[in-house]
């Protein structure tokens, strides 16, 4: 599992779609979260804009990164 470190209180899921280039732009970045292929903490996440905390695993196409 990977580890992501924000510096500040959180990040938004589609600011971290953005930075780990899972899509290009905030329009593809909602695609992934409207075809539940984005989970936080085990479930299908439904918020663009969900507050990603330190401790929050992210999983998206196998890939799991945790939020430090």
């Amino acid at each position: 599992m990977e580890t992501f470190k924000i510096t500040g209180e959180y990040i938004q899921l589609l600011q971290l779609i953005k930075v780990k280039r899972w899509m290009n732009t905030g329009g593809e970045g909602k695609y992934l979260v409207d075809e539940g292929l984005i989970k936080l903490n085990g479930n299908v996440e439904s918020r663009y804009r969900a507050k990603l905390k330190p401790g929050d695993v992210i999983e998206y196409d196998g890939e799991k990164i945790k939020i430090e």
